[in-house]
């Protein structure tokens, strides 16, 4: 059953988004306003640049001790090289994939576009939205 589910099924579609320009410090506050733990930063085409975390929250925090100021911008500080899963993959595909990996959400792309963001957390979600509906032995 967990197999036929999709990243689609799970995934969030109200994205909190940045841009490269976003102080770092707004940023790190909305991450917090929204309880999430990174958001997608897109150019002005709406085109995925990277992803800016609370681990990249946490180079903030450093840089500010060593450097005695709490300012940048996102693009200073996002990760890149960003790993990333199409809609209709399966989400036991996606756990595959969450597996070896530090990262704690991939954005989500449908036909090149982004189209959401999935965690861990959703993952965990439909293992218990199966198990609850299907009594699935763990």
């Amino acid at each position: 059953m967990l197999a036929k589910i999709t990243v689609a099924d799970y995934m969030s579609k109200r994205l909190v988004t940045l841009t490269p320009e976003t102080d770092v410090i707004a940023a790190i506050e909305k991450l917090l306003d929204h309880k999430i733990t990174c958001a997608p930063v897109l150019n002005p085409q709406g085109h995925l640049l990277g992803m800016f975390s609370e681990k990249d929250g946490m180079k903030v925090f450093l840089e500010s001790v060593y450097n005695l100021g709490m300012s940048g911008k996102v693009g200073d500080f996002m990760t890149t090289d960003t790993l990333s899963i199409e809609a209709e993959s399966s989400i036991v595909d996606l756990a595959e994939k969450f597996q070896p990996s530090t990262v704690r959400s991939f954005p989500v792309f449908q036909d090149g576009e982004l189209v959401g963001i999935i965690s861990r957390t959703d993952v965990l979600k439909a293992l218990v939205a199966v198990s609850a509906t299907q009594k699935l032995v763990i």
